[in-house]
């Protein structure tokens, strides 16, 4: 059970992430910088708590299968999932925060501009996450 609910976790954190570069991101961008602007932050707090979840439960749940069985694909998987947490902070947070900074009344252009810089990022996410959910789904075919 530790196994499926550590895939689970990987494969739903992927297609999010994937769901964010391929829908989510290219919508807000054709409604413009003015409600992007208004969107991106509530957005981003439901997002990031479902995401911290699934992040920390997948590879804590990934570790122990790996304990138990050995797999090393287990190992591996919970190592790219965990390292979402660092691509997060120091290459995607820079421009979450002025993103969210309330104080910083950004142009719509400076929006748009800002969210263009943070899709390729966010695919740095999304393609670790990847790697991740292959490896749990290595691990758990064995």
């Amino acid at each position: 059970m530790i196994e499926i609910i550590a895939v689970l976790c990987a494969g739903t954190f992927f297609g999010a992430a994937l769901y964010i570069n391929l829908a989510q991101h290219p919508a807000t961008l054709d409604t413009g910088g003015d409600f992007a602007s208004k969107f991106f932050p509530p957005m981003y707090a439901k997002a990031s708590t479902l995401q911290i979840a699934l992040a920390v439960g997948g590879t804590v749940l990934g570790v122990i299968s790996w304990s138990i069985s050995g797999d090393i694909y287990w190992l591996i998987g919970a190592v790219f999932l965990v390292s979402v947490v660092p691509i997060t902070i120091f290459i995607i947070k820079p421009i979450n925060d002025q993103l969210l900074d309330s104080a910083n009344k950004l142009e719509p252009e400076a929006v748009v501009a800002l969210l263009k810089q943070w899709n390729p990022r966010h695919w740095v996410r999304s393609g670790v996450s990847f790697v991740a959910f292959f490896c749990y789904i290595l691990a758990i075919s064995a």
